[in-house]
């Protein structure tokens, strides 16, 4: 009796039907939240204008009805700051106020300059002072700033060593237990953490939580992914790929919104948290993957999913599915080594783990470079989110005709010579420099859409899961190392991080040119698929002559032309 492999038996009951459209609108909400968890920073860890607080001004401020850049003026002294003299926001003067014969009369004159340049200077002994601006972090609730302020670039680090650690544990338990039991667990690690960081009581165990939180975020995200391109056919996994990031976009979108509202960091974690406890109930909505459950060889349960299926895409079955074909029957569960143990696989492992740092470097980079610009946060915001969607839209037009290695492979470089090519215009030229930065944002965010579907096409079923997890790892430490770079670097000089992107990039670029094309090929089952590829051209071509076949079966035949004559006819 011949078998078929789960593909054939896909053509019948439906590549992407109704099921699957149900299925990939319900796990593509779960991008929209991540985008708050990985860069609600900006909002929750909002720095604001800041300075030492001087407890005996303080009160005559209060009596004497000054505003706070009154004080500000009489305490705090100047310091040079390329070429400009600002006030200092982690010193002041160390003086006994009652012994100056301050009055209310004069709140903003200065001591005379002898008497200025003479007065000595100490650390803020009680607390800062906050020009709010209306919103409330976890950096003025705690007093992260100056000496403290590495506690802020904590928040970020610790949820992406979450996010590294996450995503290997993760995906081994997707590839182990299953992609379904692994996304509700990630969902409820996600909701408990993410409640626990909004009442964090001190910062300590806001990084603590924080870690916790990240460690399921990105794996439960990776797991959803992957479930929904093992449910559709070939001819799909690029659109539901992309489409599936693109709620990112969204939610980058949403996020200043929600923000401008919601001031206060606290209920602004409650409000990204939310849909978490919401992902829960999709226990009864959606299925587990049939491709993962006949690597683990429990083609009974992979059956009736299956059915469940063609049913509900009103779609009918004839085959004997329970002939679908086992092609993993020696390799059912999915270690490390099986990412590197053969020369393509570890080829492909090396050369995605790269694209994914680099993708992470520079897409980070450009995004935080816009805080070292200055300008409207919110606004900044909605720009950086809404030129993602033309990159999505590249990819969808580009990929089916021209395939996933040449595009993949110019967007790094457009990527490259974009950054490069801004750190070289003069800032009076500051339109143009804005335009091109935009084509390299645009560029990099083709990148790292397409890193993701080419990773899943790159590696065989029972490994695929884990094989994403790991490689995307280099994902994570890219964000741990973006800051470091963008920052130490702009100090520096404020364009030698753009070069370093631009380097990264170009390198990524031709690396990408080694992979093979996955353009309309199978998703492999076993390594011997990736080893052998010949074995998915021969799937790929089985396919075409099953539609080929299921194409005339429906065709009337000469009978039936007889049958159905008009009677006036005969």
């Amino acid at each position: 009796m011949h078998s078929f492999t789960f593909d054939d038996i896909l053509e019948e009951a439906g590549t992407f039907g109704r099921s699957q459209k149900r299925i990939f609108a319900l796990l593509c909400m779960v991008s929209m939240p991540w985008a708050g968890v990985y860069v609600g920073i900006v909002f929750q860890g909002f720095t604001p204008e800041h300075w030492c607080r001087d407890s005996g001004v303080s009160e005559m401020r209060q009596s004497c009805g000054w505003n706070l850049m009154d004080t500000r003026k009489i305490t705090i002294p100047l310091v040079n700051t390329s070429g400009v003299s600002v006030h200092s926001r982690c010193e002041q003067y160390d003086l006994d106020w009652n012994a100056t014969g301050l009055t209310c009369d004069h709140p903003g004159i200065h001591f005379a300059d002898t008497q200025q340049s003479k007065a000595p200077v100490t650390s803020c002994k009680d607390g800062w002072e906050y020009d709010y601006e209306g919103r409330q972090s976890f950096v003025t609730e705690f007093d992260l700033v100056c000496a403290d302020a590495w506690v802020v670039d904590m928040f970020q680090a610790t949820v992406n060593v979450g996010f590294f650690i996450g995503s290997i544990a993760i995906g081994y338990l997707a590839d182990r237990f299953g992609r379904k039991a692994s996304f509700l667990m990630s969902n409820l690690l996600n909701a408990v953490f993410g409640i626990l960081v909004a009442w964090s009581p001190n910062w300590i165990l806001m990084l603590v939580f924080r870690a916790f939180y990240g460690f399921g975020v990105k794996g439960g995200w990776v797991a959803g992914y992957v479930l929904i391109t093992e449910l559709v056919g070939v001819e799909h996994r690029r659109t539901v790929g992309v489409l599936y990031q693109m709620l990112f976009s969204v939610g980058i979108l949403i996020l200043p919104l929600i923000s401008y509202f919601i001031t206060d960091w606290r209920w602004l974690q409650l409000v990204i948290t939310a849909p978490y406890l919401v992902f829960l109930s999709y226990y009864w909505f959606i299925p587990e993957s049939p491709r993962w459950l006949l690597s683990q060889h429990n083609t009974k349960k992979a059956v009736e999913i299956t059915e469940s299926i063609a049913k509900e895409n009103k779609r009918t079955l004839s085959k004997n599915i329970e002939t679908m074909r086992d092609n993993n029957a020696n390799a059912s569960t999915a270690s490390f080594m099986d990412l590197i143990r053969t020369p393509k696989m570890r080829k492909h492992t090396f050369i995605l783990s790269f694209n994914w740092f680099t993708s992470a470097v520079v897409y980070q980079g450009l995004i935080m470079r816009l805080g070292i610009l200055g300008g409207n946060v919110y606004i900044d915001f909605l720009i950086s989110g809404l030129v993602e969607f033309p990159a999505a839209f590249l990819i969808l037009l580009t990929i089916d005709r021209i395939g996933r290695r040449l595009p993949f492979a110019t967007a790094n470089i457009v990527a490259g010579a974009s950054c490069i090519i801004t750190a070289m215009i003069p800032e009076s030229m500051f339109w143009f420099k804005t335009a091109v930065a935009c084509i390299g944002r645009l560029g990099i965010t083709m990148t790292f859409e397409m890193v993701v579907f080419v990773n899943t096409e790159l590696y065989p079923t029972f490994v695929r899961n884990l094989g994403v997890s790991v490689c995307s790892t280099l994902c994570d430490i890219g964000g741990i190392v973006a800051p470091f770079l963008l920052y130490r670097l702009a100090a520096i000089w404020l364009e030698l991080p753009l070069i370093i992107f631009g380097v990264l990039a170009f390198v990524a670029g031709a690396l990408v040119l080694l992979l093979p094309e996955t353009r309309g090929v199978p998703l492999p089952e076993t390594i011997d698929d990736i080893e052998f590829p010949e074995k998915c051209k021969d799937n790929a071509l089985r396919i075409i002559e099953l539609k080929r076949t299921q194409a005339v079966n429906l065709l009337p035949t000469n009978s039936d032309v007889t049958t159905n004559k008009d009677p006036e006819m005969v």
